[in-house]
């Protein structure tokens, strides 16, 4: 993509040699001309965002500066924009409109950046394509016949199609992960808590933060993430840590005993484990300090189902979980979580799939009945959600990051894991991840 990067454009427009109104105008043309075969930007706001442009040059002009200086972006539609709609893809919801920013954007306006619109999601941000009733399907910005990713589909194709280079989106099943693998971007899932969700509530609530989900950027470049990792953090991000010899420890993983991994993505794995041994880091398959997945899975899979279904109306029969079971739950997230920190005392990251397929077909099935053919082999499409848990349940940071391309020219990401707060090291290792597998291609 030909398109400079946020922090280009910022250094641009800092430097004299254009304008944010300019920028925000080039990005709305984008939007017009690259949007209508991929409906990602499915809010638009161009009256106010040229306002806001014209009034930020005039506040540059006298002075003024910021990390985000006249980035034009759009965000995920689940985020509150005062004067927007948020429906989180309900028809029921489609007259909400929102009267306050959320803190996240209220950040990213202060930092600089110019909201141009919001971007698609599946209904109750629940499932990995990005299709509802009231905006309609998003496609995948490489190829259209598959789906986008969800549920921050519209996020990363608005990122991916060069129409704006940064968004935000969240991540509680593999929400910012999977879109911008499926889309061959970047995206970080911060360290829970780091980033303040407040506005990112379902629509006309004003709820306690949910648990196990995280708010977080995609971009097209490392760099970008940072920096909008550090508008938005409520604390200061502690620097990336790299061994003291120089060198990455690295546990590389390339399957799952839950869920099927496509043949493309295990080989891509393994040459990139290869390729960082050469370059002198410590590359191990497999580790004894390695919590027992399929057991994370369980506590996990039960947790998530519990927060995803929070206000949804009960099946005829069911109960609400006991509050007993709930603190369970927790006690065995706790414990989990310090199974990762010891194992992390010995590795700098984890390196995984960030899902087991490349972007599928759009799927209109139900998640409960979906089927999924990884290479030939019927499988059951929940199981996938194992592999954004293993960081999703321990509350760890995780960073997406492409690492090569399938047989059908579609990208393979895979998500660079690391210890709690240690969000800048993740995105440091996968850069260097990046840099490595596509160092002679």
């Amino acid at each position: 993509m030909t398109e400079p990067t946020a922090l280009a454009t910022a250094a641009a427009i800092r430097a004299g040699e254009t304008t944010a109104l300019a920028e925000t105008e080039a990005a709305l043309a984008r939007i017009a001309e690259r949007d209508g075969a991929l409906n990602a930007v499915v809010v638009r706001d161009g009256d106010r965002a040229r306002a806001a442009a014209a009034e930020l040059d005039r506040r540059i002009a006298a002075g003024f500066d910021a990390p985000l200086l006249g980035v034009p972006m759009t965000i995920k539609e689940s985020f509150d924009v005062a004067g927007l709609p948020t429906t989180f893809g309900f028809a029921e919801h489609r007259g909400f409109i929102a009267r306050e920013d959320a803190v996240a954007v209220k950040r990213l306006k202060a930092a600089g950046a110019i909201l141009l619109g919001k971007t698609n999601v599946p209904p109750a941000l629940s499932d990995l394509q990005s299709n509802n009733p009231v905006y309609g399907r998003t496609n995948n910005a490489i190829d259209p016949t598959r789906v986008a990713g969800g549920s921050s589909g519209g996020s990363a194709v608005a990122v991916a199609s060069g129409m704006v280079p940064l968004e935000f989106g969240s991540d509680i099943g593999g929400s910012i992960r999977v879109p911008a693998a499926f889309n061959g971007i970047w995206g970080h899932k911060p360290t829970w808590g780091v980033l303040p969700a407040d506005g990112h509530y379902f629509p006309g609530t004003d709820s306690a933060r949910t648990a196990l989900s995280v708010i977080g950027p995609l971009a097209r470049d490392p760099a970008d993430l940072e920096v909008a990792l550090g508008v938005v953090a409520d604390h200061p991000l502690a620097p990336a840590h790299q061994h003291v010899s120089g060198t990455w420890r690295v546990l590389l993983l390339t399957g799952h005993p839950l869920a099927r991994v496509q043949g493309a993505i295990v080989t891509a794995l393994e040459e990139l484990g290869e390729r960082m041994a050469a370059a002198g880091a410590h590359v191990d398959r497999t580790s004894p300090l390695l919590p027992d997945l399929a057991h994370q899975h369980a506590g996990y899979w039960q947790m998530l189902n519990i927060a995803m279904s929070r206000r949804m109306p009960l099946p005829d029969g069911a109960t609400p979980p006991a509050l007993e079971d709930w603190l369970h739950l927790h006690d065995e997230q706790a414990r989990n979580q310090r199974a990762w920190r010891r194992l992390f005392e010995q590795y700098d990251v984890v390196i995984a799939p960030t899902i087991g397929m490349t972007a599928f077909a759009h799927d209109d099935t139900p998640l409960a009945t979906r089927r999924l053919d990884v290479d030939g082999e019927d499988t059951q499409f929940f199981h996938q959600f194992a592999f954004p848990g293993i960081a999703t349940f321990p509350m760890l940071p995780a960073t997406s990051v492409r690492i090569g391309t399938d047989r059908d020219g579609l990208p393979i990401g895979v998500q660079v894991i690391a210890d709690l707060f240690a969000d800048r090291t993740a995105i440091a290792a996968a850069r260097t991840a990046h840099e490595l597998s596509w160092s002679d291609r």
